[in-house]
């Protein structure tokens, strides 16, 4: 399938084993990995961030195979997760970023093409967390408030 804003196709990666079993190796128990994530949720991190520590530190390949939730899942459980998802906030860095890059460099034309990608991708993004339930109703993306949500 082709990407949403070029005729480029995918990128080669690896991909998650077929196996929908929990390895031999794993010597968690779910409540132990449970106990993780809300420990590092605490600390800050991401979901993304969570679940590569986990998958590097402690072994831990799949979380949903593992608890039968993913980490939001279990994040939304406790009351941990952020009010904005996590991909619509690296798009609005990437917004802000680029917008800070056209504000000294004016006549970056090719950086005013990816202003306009991002704010459609943040657009297309929100629409959909609005109708899923992640986002209210009324939010609306404020390009002059973009920074306050960022840390």
């Amino acid at each position: 399938m082709a990407r949403m804003h070029s005729r480029k196709r995918g990128v080669s990666r690896s991909t998650k084993p077929v196996k929908k079993s929990v390895p031999s190796w794993v010597k968690y128990k779910p409540k132990e990995v449970e106990m993780l994530i809300v420990k590092y949720s605490k600390e800050g991190m991401s979901p993304s961030k969570i679940g590569l520590r986990l998958r590097d530190a402690y072994g831990i390949p799949d979380v949903k195979i593992l608890t039968k939730k993913s980490i939001t899942q279990i994040l939304k459980e406790k009351n941990l997760l952020s009010e904005l998802p996590e991909d619509l906030l690296a798009l609005i860095k990437k917004f802000i970023f680029v917008k800070k890059h056209l504000d000294v460099n004016n006549k970056d034309f090719t950086a005013k093409r990816g202003l306009q990608l991002a704010l459609a991708k943040i657009n297309r993004l929100a629409k959909y967390y609005k109708v899923s339930g992640r986002l209210s109703s009324d939010w609306k993306f404020d390009r002059k408030k973009a920074s306050f949500y960022i840390d």
